[in-house]
C-alpha cells in the first residue's frame, strides 16, 4: 500500500510540481493580483540568503518592502542581501543571523526582535534543513524536528503578539508536497526508533507544519495563516540534500522564481488575504491537504497531543540558563 501511494503521488508531481506544471497553472494567474506597493510593511523571511527564500525576499524588495532576512550563513546572508538591493533599489532590507536549529537562541532571537520593533506585517517561514543522517541540536533534538518543525514553531508562537497588533499580519509557511505520503506522527517525533530515511523525516516534519498552519489558523483569527508547496525547484537545498533527484529531474525542475511564486502571491495580494485562513496552497490555488482516499488524516486527541509536546519542549528551551545573546539580536542596520 505504502509503494503504490508513493507511485500515485510521484505521478501527480510529474504532471504538478515539475516546471510544466506551473507553466499550466501559469495560464490562470491574475496579473494584477502582484500589482501593489508594499512600502512601510515589514516582512520577515527565514533561510533568506539563497533559493526560494532569496527569490522572494527579492520579490518584496522589489514591492517597497521592508526586509529582515534571518540567515544562517553571515558571509551568505551578505552577498544575498547585496544582490537584492541593487536589484531592487530597495536598502530597506536587514540581516539577523540566527541557526533555526538552535531552539533556545530562535526564542532568544523572537523576544529580542518583539522589543526593538513596533511590527511585523508578514512572517515567512522558508528555512529548512534535510539532514539524512541523524543528528542532534545542542538541546539534543533531532536537528531536522529541531528546524523545521520546533524553531517554525517557537518563532511563529512567540512573534503572534507582534504580528497580530500590525496591519494586515500574514504568516506563510513552506511545506512541501511530500508531507501529502505522511500521516502526523507524535510518538516518534524525535525519530529515534526505526530506520531513519532523512527524506521521510523531512516529509513529516511538513506534515507537522501543515497541522500547525491549521491549528494556528482556528487560535489566531486576525491573522490569515497559509501553507503551501513551492513544487520541485531547482535549489541550492534540493541538489545537495538530494542529488540524486535533482540529476534526475534536471531541466524539469522549476525556476526558485516559479518555486517563490505563491510564497509572493500570499505575502503581497489582497486577493489571497481573502480567502479562508489556514488553508493548503499550490500555484496560488488552495488544494487538498491530503490525497484521496488517504489514511493521513489525524483524530483530535492526536493533533492535541503533538499541540502540548511542541508547547513543552519550547518552554524547556526557555527554562534553559541564560546564553550568551549573538550578533542577531543587534538591532538590525542597513547595509549600503
Amino acid at each position: 500500500m505504502s509503494l503504490y501511494r508513493n507511485i500515485i503521488w510521484f505521478l501527480k508531481g510529474i504532471h504538478e510540481y515539475t516546471r510544466n506544471g506551473y507553466e499550466a497553472a501559469f495560464k490562470t494567474f491574475e496579473a494584477k493580483d502582484l500589482d501593489v506597493s508594499v512600502v512601510g510593511r515589514s516582512f520577515m523571511v527565514t533561510g533568506a540568503n539563497s533559493g526560494i527564500g532569496k527569490a522572494t525576499a527579492m520579490a518584496i524588495a522589489k514591492k517597497g518592502g521592508t526586509v529582515h532576512m534571518v540567515c544562517r550563513n553571515k558571509d551568505k546572508a551578505e552577498e544575498a542581501r547585496a544582490d537584492i538591493v541593487r536589484e531592487s533599489g530597495n536598502t530597506e532590507v536587514y540581516i539577523h543571523i540566527l541557526d533555526m536549529s538552535e531552539t533556545r537562541k530562535v526564542w532568544e532571537f523572537a523576544e529580542a526582535f518583539k522589543r526593538q520593533h513596533p511590527s511585523l506585517n508578514v512572517l515567512i517561514n522558508n528555512a529548512g534543513c534535510m539532514v539524512n543522517k541523524r543528528e542532534a541540536n545542542a538541546e539534543g533534538l533531532e536537528k531536522n524536528f529541531a528546524t523545521n518543525t520546533l524553531g517554525m514553531y517557537i518563532l511563529t508562537q512567540t512573534l503572534i503578539p507582534l504580528i497580530q497588533r500590525s496591519r494586515d499580519p500574514r504568516v506563510i509557511t513552506v511545506s512541501s508536497g511530500g508531507m501529502l505520503v505522511q500521516k502526523l506522527c507524535v510518538d516518534n517525533l524525535q525519530s529515534k526508533r526505526g530506520y531513519f530515511d532523512g527524506t521521510m523525516v523531512y516529509a513529516q516534519n511538513k506534515r507537522q507544519q501543515v497541522v500547525l498552519t491549521e491549528q494556528w489558523a482556528k487560535a489566531n483569527p486576525v491573522i490569515h495563516f497559509s501553507v503551501m508547496h513551492p513544487g520541485w525547484a531547482d535549489t541550492p537545498a534540493v541538489s545537495t540534500s538530494m542529488p540524486q533527484f535533482h540529476q534526475m529531474m534536471g531541466e524539469r525542475l522549476r525556476s526558485a522564481e516559479q518555486g517563490a511564486d505563491t510564497v509572493v502571491w500570499l505575502a503581497l495580494s489582497r486577493v489571497a488575504a481573502r480567502t479562508p485562513s489556514g488553508q493548503f496552497f499550490q500555484d496560488r490555488k488552495p488544494v487538498p491537504a491530503h490525497l484521496p482516499l488517504a489514511w493521513t488524516h489525524s483524530s483530535t486527541g492526536e493533533i492535541q497531543n503533538f499541540m502540548a509536546q511542541l508547547e513543552s519542549l519550547a518552554k524547556a528551551a526557555q527554562s534553559q540558563p541564560d546564553t550568551q545573546l549573538s550578533g542577531a539580536l543587534a538591532p538590525p542596520r542597513a547595509q549600503v
